[in-house]
């Protein structure tokens, strides 16, 4: 099936440019591995080098800066590696204290840099929930 037609709600609230690249990525890992999950993992891995989740979309990481996100990102399949669930833990901490001010995190001017991943983790499952069930 068609990239278009299983895009997951959180790149349906995305720019133009997150849908395509998951888009070009999953058909690509369809027509090499099938359909299923790997080819979501795939077009997944693609979108987080380019792309930050931010609440309940993926936007352009800072400055259009490229690479990986997380470790499960740098890696080949069978290495595995955490997830970072969107969050560039490459960023600066500044910019990651803007992320977290835009998603209205308490105690953020606190924060390490480890604490505002998390936090901002944890917003985007919030929002992320909320706008799948409203």
């Amino acid at each position: 099936m068609p990239g278009r037609q299983e895009l997951p709600s959180t790149l349906e609230r995305s720019a133009p440019d997150a849908q395509r690249t998951w888009i070009k990525a999953h058909d690509s890992a369809v027509e090499q591995y099938g359909e299923g999950e790997r080819a979501h993992r795939v077009a997944y891995g693609a979108l987080k080098h380019t792309h930050e989740k931010v609440g309940d979309h993926w936007e352009r990481k800072e400055g259009g800066r490229k690479g990986p996100s997380d470790p499960q990102s740098a890696r080949p399949r069978q290495a595995g590696g955490r997830s970072g669930e969107g969050v560039d833990e490459g960023a600066t901490k500044e910019h990651l204290y803007g992320v977290a001010q835009r998603l209205d995190i308490e105690g953020r001017s606190r924060m390490s840099k480890g604490e505002l991943l998390d936090a901002i983790r944890k917003a985007n499952r919030s929002r992320t929930r909320q706008s799948r069930e409203g």
